[in-house]
């Protein structure tokens, strides 16, 4: 994919704003825009609308939550951390933790994990606080146990390494035997089709080039306000799997938006309300967030194939898996989301009236995401190639 940012702009970032502040901004969510376009064409509805906000709300495995408890007295340098029985990173300074919502709790298994414990703290529910220590001369305490709130903490930063995939393929399974996966349970025989994302509202694919977003990107997240803070891991944008870092304050955010779960003999992950507000900056973004499902295109991929490099069982529109009926070959086969359609289209209708009742500014980004990246697979070597390196 080629950089094509840098066109001719409609409106600037300041004059966005400024319109916002006088309470005279057009705001609409990509499904409005879209119906906008279709009755008065492309060229004159982004002349009309200053901003298209966009949301999705579906399984995001990659993230977690930076939490800092304060010290005790006497104070420890905890060396292994628990909360509800699941294992909090403890690799930073003495009371700070990352809870990663595929941690899974150590006595609850599959039922419970990081991400269930987020969903807790943002609910207002105690914790408990499990920890050891190796015992220093400034940290003397050895072990701790006791509960925390929220608001007990210092700080509860909601930090995700990868979110809001521009799209994802969807799963079929051609074997003879049911499957568990990050897509769900799998039927044999190609019993069911699975796919995520939220097609025609989703953040990424409304601005495709990556002409609008980048760090500093302020964001719907959570329920609260959040910041785009670079590129997110597997971050792949000439093959329109872009992904974003983002962050934001746990305690502005709402259950609604943040939800544990587990997916069947696979682990746990947390679902997560997001947003991005796309100004129109110029007609190419505005073609880019008028996009319908039915142009917005994903792989079915056979998750039946144990390889990186799992086939494509079909191409097809998410208009096509959203109406429930997959055509592959002579059979027609159940599709269903993993994805909330209901809550994505709040995320957007949220983030479109905070912007209209002035609650809620756009900033320019200090610098653009990617609009390029390699992406290296991970090479098994074997010993022989291993000690002719060393």
């Amino acid at each position: 994919m080629s950089d094509v940012r840098g066109s001719e702009t409609l409106r600037k970032y300041e004059e966005i704003n400024d319109r916002i502040r006088r309470g005279e901004a057009t705001v609409m969510t990509a499904d409005e825009f879209i119906n906008a376009v279709e009755s008065s064409g492309l060229q004159r509805a982004a002349e009309e609308v200053d901003v298209v906000t966009t949301g999705t709300f579906g399984a995001m495995c990659s993230s977690g939550a930076f939490l800092n408890f304060g010290h005790s007295d006497p104070p420890i340098k905890m060396w292994h951390c628990w909360l509800n029985d699941v294992p909090a990173y403890r690799g930073i300074a003495a009371v700070d933790a990352y809870i990663g919502a595929s941690a899974m709790s150590e006595t609850k298994g599959f039922e419970y994990g990081g991400g269930h414990v987020i969903e807790d703290l943002v609910s207002g529910r105690e914790i408990k606080l499990r920890a050891d220590a190796y015992g220093t001369d400034c940290y003397p305490r050895r072990y701790i146990e006791t509960t925390i709130t929220l608001e007990d903490l210092n700080q509860a930063i909601l930090l995700n390494p990868r979110n809001a995939y521009q799209h994802y393929n969807a799963a079929t399974n051609s074997t003879s035997r049911t499957i568990h996966t990050y897509m769900g349970t799998l039927l044999p025989n190609y019993g069911n089709v699975t796919f995520s994302g939220s097609g025609q509202l989703s953040p990424l694919y409304k601005d495709r080039n990556f002409e609008t977003i980048g760090i500093g990107t302020r964001i719907f997240l959570g329920g609260g306000v959040g910041y785009v803070i670079g590129e997110g891991t597997q971050h792949l944008p000439q093959k329109q799997f872009g992904t974003l870092m983002v962050k934001g304050d746990l305690k502005q955010m709402s259950r609604r938006y943040l939800k544990g779960a587990t997916f069947n003999k696979y682990g746990t992950t947390l679902y997560v309300g997001l947003g991005v507000p796309l100004p129109i900056i110029n007609e190419r973004v505005a073609g880019s967030a008028a996009l319908r499902d039915s142009e917005i295109l994903t792989d079915i991929l056979d998750y039946g194939i144990p390889s990186r490099d799992r086939p494509s069982v079909k191409r097809t529109s998410y208009e096509e898996l959203k109406s429930g009926k997959v055509v592959i070959g002579d059979s027609v086969i159940n599709s269903s989301s993993l994805s909330s359609f209901k809550i994505a289209k709040e995320v957007a209708e949220d983030l479109r009236d905070k912007i209209l009742e002035k609650r809620f500014l756009l900033n320019r980004p200090a610098e653009l995401l990617p609009a390029e990246r390699e992406f290296k697979p991970l090479l098994v070597k074997t010993p022989a190639k291993m000690n002719a390196r060393s």
